[in-house]
């Protein structure tokens, strides 16, 4: 399984220039390539490889870029194939006519320094790591790195002065079978970061609205400052480290309860959102932005395949909310401001958010047994363990006493 590990740097004064050395040779290459592919396709040739890009730009090294040579030629040549995979999206996405295509752009130093990615002889020890031209580097972290992993790349990259690197390395997985562990819904929310079918409650930390009021003195700060001079861009760097510090938080806080949910649960049934439909609210979309939906959802699923889970994906329209946990009845409509479900056939009274992390674990439940019996349960093997149920266009509520059945009909 391939798998990422990322960590802070402490460089000096020398080893800085160098770094930013290599993420100047790395953006330059990936602007010149796309330089080409663009004026190829103007001329109605082929769109060159990354192979050709890297043949022709050492060809041109010597004349035309000896200050290349400074750097590890890894760096041109890992942001070439980049260069590459961009394309590659751009026409898969043109093929299922996606509206936002996304053509690759030029990159530019005003928007951030970059990052570089190098290949080869990289040794890590207790507190430093060894990469190429860049030599020996300490870390602020020791021991990050499970022993025996065999690292394949190492990406440096820099963010408001500060440097990390992220180490690539394949590690076997050991399989996980869990039979025996529970099966849990989750109903992703804004007034608790997640309800689960068990009735535990995240609760929602709201760091941007804790940070707002610092936020907004550091950004009057920055349109008191004339453009261009060395004191705005002090302040840009507070700002930006400020922004940093909320993400941060945030980025924990989702780590802990996405980890402890695939480690503690063999089935997990989560909602297929749209959260880009959900963000043209604007009057929901800071507090949705700072929840991190799809975050979350891409965090539990490839973490199943880490820790043997399997995550099924309820369609988006299934009538979670709507639906009695008890009965299966569903409402004709229920608004946003109802907080408490009431049942008017059964009588049920229950948390709206509880009732739908029950509908959610009982859908998932309902599969669970044919995906394990069709193999495409816990993998363990590191493969992502998602599936996603077809659109539901019917549902036929069944009652018994062993409790609500509910078929759905794609």
């Amino acid at each position: 399984m391939r798998r990422a590990y990322k960590t802070e740097l402490d460089l000096n004064n020398e080893q800085v220039t160098m770094c930013l050395q290599h993420a100047g040779a790395a953006r330059f290459a990936y602007n010149w390539g796309l330089r080409e592919i663009i004026q190829a396709r103007a001329r109605g040739e082929k769109k060159p490889t990354a192979i050709d890009l890297h043949k022709k730009l050492n060809a041109l090294k010597a004349t035309e870029f000896p200050w290349m040579y400074e750097s590890s030629k890894c760096a041109p040549q890992e942001a070439l194939r980049n260069l590459d995979v961009a394309f590659d999206n751009f026409f898969r996405r043109c093929k299922q006519g996606v509206k936002k295509k996304g053509f690759p752009k030029f990159k530019s130093r005003k928007t951030g320094i970059g990052s570089f990615r190098l290949t080869g002889t990289i040794k890590v020890s207790d507190r430093t790591i060894q990469l190429p031209r860049l030599g020996e580097l300490r870390l602020k972290e020791a021991d990050y790195l499970p022993a025996g992993a065999e690292i394949s790349s190492a990406t440096v990259s820099e963010k408001n002065g500060r440097w990390h690197v992220s180490v690539l390395t394949e590690v076997e997985v050991a399989e996980c079978v869990t039979p025996d562990m529970p099966i849990v819904g989750i109903d992703l929310g804004i007034k608790s970061l997640a309800v689960l079918s068990s009735g535990e409650v995240i609760e929602n930390p709201k760091h941007l609205r804790a940070a707002q009021r610092k936020l907004k003195r550091l950004q009057r700060a920055v349109s008191r400052r004339k453009k261009g001079s060395g004191r705005r861009k002090d302040a840009v760097r507070r700002l930006g480290k400020q922004h940093e510090r909320v993400a941060n938080k945030r980025k924990d806080a989702i780590n802990k309860f996405t980890t402890k949910v695939t480690r503690e649960t063999s089935v997990i049934g989560i909602e297929d959102l749209s959260v880009r439909g959900m963000m043209a609210n604007h009057h929901l979309a800071g507090a949705l932005a700072d929840t991190s939906f799809g975050e979350i959802r891409r965090q539990i699923e490839y973490k199943a395949g880490w820790y043997g889970s399997t995550v099924v994906v309820i369609d988006r329209f299934a009538p979670t909310s709507k639906m009695c946990s008890g009965c299966g009845c569903i409402k004709d409509s229920l608004s946003l401001s109802e907080r408490t479900f009431k049942c008017d056939a059964c009588g049920l009274v229950i948390d709206r958010d509880l009732n739908a992390a029950l509908n959610i674990k009982h859908l998932a439940a309902s599969y669970a047994d044919s995906l394990n019996g069709r193999g495409l349960g816990s993998t363990g093997d590191g493969r992502k363990s998602v599936v996603k149920l077809p659109k539901v266009k019917r549902q036929l509520n069944v009652k018994s006493d062993a409790g609500p059945i509910c078929l759905s009909f794609g």
